[in-house]
């Protein structure tokens, strides 16, 4: 009996072509499958440019409340009570419709969070979306 070693004989040359041949298959399947839907036009509707320009009107300047360590709260430097906050803000909102000021709120690290807390409820009661919060 004769058995032939792997040392006398070389080493293997060929090249296994099932994994490349099973690739193609799979693209060809796929290309087979998509190329009928490139030929389908697809209605888009695109906006269409306009020359004229779009005037915006310069931002109301900002809201600066501050709320200090003994919950006193401070429109712009001046004080006014916090169940007042939300009647304010109805006006300045009702002032400049469409185009609403930005908020911005500091308070004192010691205040109570209730204060706080009041304050956020009148800006998202009277709609101000543009609140900052600032030291």
């Amino acid at each position: 009996m004769a058995f032939s070693s792997a040392g006398k004989s070389g080493p293997l040359a060929e090249i296994n072509v099932t994994p490349l041949v099973d690739v193609m298959l799979v693209l060809l399947i796929i290309f087979i499958v998509t190329a009928p839907m490139l030929s389908r036009p697809i209605a888009v509707q695109l906006p269409q440019a306009t020359d004229r320009v779009v005037d915006r009107p310069d931002p109301p300047p900002p809201i600066e409340l501050r709320l200090d360590a003994s919950n006193q709260l401070n429109w712009n430097g001046q004080p006014m009570a916090i169940g007042d906050l939300q009647a304010r803000l109805r006006t300045e909102a009702g002032q400049h419709a469409g185009n609403l000021p930005e908020l911005r709120i500091a308070t004192d690290p010691s205040a109570e969070y209730e204060g706080m807390a009041r304050i956020l409820a009148a800006a998202e009661a009277t709609g101000m979306e543009r609140i900052a919060f600032v030291r």
